[in-house]
């Protein structure tokens, strides 16, 4: 049996999740985290114990209103990089990343206030990607635009900067 060989990505990129009809979703790349999440929203326990769920919110782009429902779930206690814990349900998703069409798991989240509607955890990772992280974008454009800004206030009045943004830090 010959196995296929891994495929190199970036710390950010875009997938597919043909099951929703969803194209060119921005994608980040996180080794550090073990599950995958997915921005999904209206969550609903049917009647008869199937989960139901609308991939993304109607402020998203790749927002389509389709319910998706399933028998097939599990819950997890997800901690994010900052320590906060949350119990999230966890689905079983078809993807296509870099050319490569995988079922993996997604604990489903609010991701809103996120830069990327998805994130691809170590689990889904193993095995099929090499993640080198001089490809792929290391920063969004607005992120760089924010800090371009930012350093331009700085330069600006370093003493008023200082003072505005201490307190947040």
């Amino acid at each position: 049996m010959q196995l296929r060989p891994k495929t190199t990505i970036g710390r950010t990129s875009t997938a597919s999740f043909p099951f929703d009809g969803a194209s060119d979703v921005p994608v980040k790349i996180d080794t550090g985290a073990d599950t995958s999440s997915i921005w999904a929203s209206d969550l609903q326990m049917e009647a008869d114990n199937a989960l139901s769920f609308v991939l993304f919110a109607p402020a998203s782009k790749h927002y389509s209103g389709k319910r998706h429902r399933t028998k097939s779930y599990t819950a997890r206690y997800v901690r994010s990089s900052n320590g906060q814990g949350e119990v999230r349900y966890s689905v079983k998703l078809t993807i296509v990343l870099s050319g490569r069409k995988i079922k993996g798991s997604f604990t489903l989240a609010d991701r809103s206030r996120n830069t990327y509607p998805a994130l691809i955890g170590c689990r889904l990772l193993s095995g099929k990607f090499i993640v080198d992280v001089s490809k792929g974008k290391t920063k969004p454009d607005e992120q760089k635009l924010r800090s371009k800004a930012l350093e331009n206030e700085l330069k600006q009045d370093p003493q008023a900067f200082f003072k505005k943004h201490r307190s947040k830090q």
